[in-house]
């Protein structure tokens, strides 16, 4: 069985005051998720912008895989197949 799709994906960032946001959304075209992830700079380190679009990026996209390999899994477990083991776990030193 052959089988193509595209999904859309859009990332948003906003900082304000040390602190970056990230909003990211994900569109199969019949339905949509969205990842959150946030990242805080100590108001110690230098300001580099760059670095708080990264964490920020990396956290929603995080929170974006997570919730698309629950959504499969819960897709598995309706088909009634057998629960999977842990597919995905969380990464060590992301707080989400």
């Amino acid at each position: 069985m052959s089988h193509t799709a595209e999904w859309k994906v859009r990332l948003h960032l906003f900082e304000e005051a040390g602190t970056t946001k990230a909003r990211v959304v994900l569109d199969t075209g019949s339905t949509s998720l969205t990842g959150r992830g946030t990242a805080h700079r100590n108001p110690a380190d230098m300001d580099v912008p760059e670095i708080g679009d990264e964490l920020a990026a990396g956290r929603a996209l995080h929170d974006l895989a997570g919730q698309l390999v629950d959504a499969a899994t819960h897709d598995i477990e309706a088909m009634g197949a057998s629960e999977p083991g842990q597919v995905y776990g969380p990464a060590v030193g992301w707080s989400i």
